[in-house]
């Protein structure tokens, strides 16, 4: 479901795939080849959210603009980024080839730099700094090094097949 608000209504390539049982509101706007599947909330009533291009937002996460210490507050979201199931992103920024685990949960003001990979149920904290190359796991986050190369498969091959079933659901109709 894609629905306008407070006269913004969601900017979405037509070459990215949104499912049906989306929901998705306001100031969004979605990037070529990206794909939002079943279950995910994307709500850009309190700032607008960008997400980039090739990026894979997975069943039932959650994005929300806004910030506790401004009453609008945008999130950006790069290019080539994996957000696993169930994740919550409420952060102000997410670089470009990131992987987000499942079930991790990105809390406000946080920014994320590029090629990091924040490991599954892990909780990055308010107004939290992840440098370019890192690796977060733990409640709360901590930088525990650089991703290795097996982890690395993530943020520099994911995106391919997800932009490949991406396309064979709207070829489908789906």
């Amino acid at each position: 479901m894609i629905r306008a608000f407070n006269g913004m209504r969601p900017r979405i390539s037509p070459s990215a795939y949104v499912s049906e049982f989306a929901y998705i509101i306001g100031d969004v706007e979605i990037g070529d080849n990206s794909s939002i599947w079943p279950g995910a909330v994307i709500r850009g009533d309190m700032g607008r959210i960008i997400i980039g291009k090739e990026t894979a937002v997975e069943d039932n996460c959650v994005i929300h603009s806004g910030s506790p210490n401004s009453s609008l507050c945008d999130v950006i979201i790069g290019d080539r980024v994996h957000i696993g199931h169930g994740a919550v992103i409420n952060c102000k920024k997410i670089g470009n080839n990131v992987l987000i685990g499942i079930n991790a949960t990105l809390l406000h003001d946080a920014e994320i730099g590029d090629f990091c990979i924040i490991g599954a149920n892990s909780l990055v904290t308010t107004g939290m700094y992840v440098p370019d190359n890192s690796l977060v796991i733990g409640v709360p986050g901590q930088i525990k090094g650089s991703p290795d190369e097996r982890q690395l498969y993530w943020i520099k091959e994911a995106y391919k097949d997800y932009s490949l079933l991406a396309r064979r659901y709207k070829d489908e109709g789906l």
